[in-house]
């Protein structure tokens, strides 16, 4: 987070064990400490952040401890399919059945879809996964944003939505077994507040991947691109299920690698969007290990 001066949440673990939410604000170093039994559900439900804030806690102490997924174990996320260009393109390239698509792209209604509950998803620096019965497996850096429980935008983050191409493109169906998996889902490293992000359509998106050391991959976008608005995308969200602790969307992707790139263990994965920060992850494959997530 070296760099970033917006006012945020982190959510962190220190050498015992114990785990605490941390709010900084605009050009303040030390962060203020949640108390202890805090979460994103209760950080999300708050009129005032400054009421769950421990005044005895050692800020300076806290932002030292291991920096986690700004998330909770029970949050919900949810993802966006096909809300750019790329994505649209790269989907119907990989099907055997592409019209399908083009209709979503097209349609006024979204493709949403269950990505991960929070204790399977990856924090900066924790391991993702790919599929080993899968040919082709990418990264997929996506704007998040984390929604409270009456669908208000609380702020922004990174998403990568490791999905496995080879499986989703045999079957639309299938799509579970490519996207909801251990190791297929990473958020972090904070939340920026939604005040602090002045235009979340004009961020630009960088996806670097390298392995052996080496710049494998690279590609750059921006969130100009993003064919729904997060407020469309909410909406129909909530039109029919209601998020009493909130939940993060990731809201899709502009960059795709080509089809002759697959994501290999050993694969170090960075994304950057705006002043967001930047999420870093190795890649293995099969099961991450058990590293401490939670």
């Amino acid at each position: 987070m070296t760099g970033v001066s917006s006012a945020r949440i982190e959510r962190r673990r220190d050498v015992q064990g114990a785990v605490r939410w941390l709010l900084y604000s605009r050009d303040i170093v030390e962060p203020a400490v949640m108390a202890d039994g805090v979460g994103l559900a209760d950080i999300l439900r708050a009129a005032e952040l400054s009421a769950l804030i421990d005044t005895t806690a050692a800020g300076s102490v806290w932002a030292r401890a291991e920096l986690l997924a700004p998330i909770d174990r029970d949050t919900e996320v949810w993802a966006a399919g096909v809300t750019y260009e790329q994505s649209r393109q790269a989907r119907m390239d990989e099907s055997v059945n592409p019209d399908i698509y083009q209709r979503v792209y097209d349609a006024d209604r979204p493709e949403l879809f269950f990505k991960s509950v929070g204790w399977r998803v990856r924090g900066p620096g924790q391991s993702i996964s790919v599929r080993a019965d899968s040919a082709w497996n990418v990264p997929e850096p996506e704007l998040g944003v984390a929604l409270r429980p009456d669908g208000e935008v609380f702020g922004w983050t990174i998403c990568n939505d490791v999905s496995s191409r080879t499986i989703e493109g045999d079957n639309p169906l299938y799509l579970p077994q490519a996207k909801v998996y251990l190791g297929a889902c990473a958020v972090g490293p904070s939340i920026i507040l939604a005040s602090e992000v002045v235009d979340p359509y004009d961020l630009d998106i960088e996806l670097d991947i390298w392995r052996g050391g080496e710049l494998a991959w690279s590609g750059r976008s921006s969130t100009t691109l993003l064919r729904r608005r997060v407020d469309v995308l909410s909406e129909y969200l909530f039109r029919a299920d209601v998020f009493p602790d909130g939940l993060v969307l990731s809201t899709g992707t502009p960059l795709v690698p080509d089809h002759d790139f697959t994501l290999s263990a050993g694969d170090v994965v960075s994304i950057r969007i705006g002043d967001l920060g930047e999420l870093t992850n190795p890649t293995v494959e099969g099961l991450p290990p058990a590293d401490g997530a939670w």
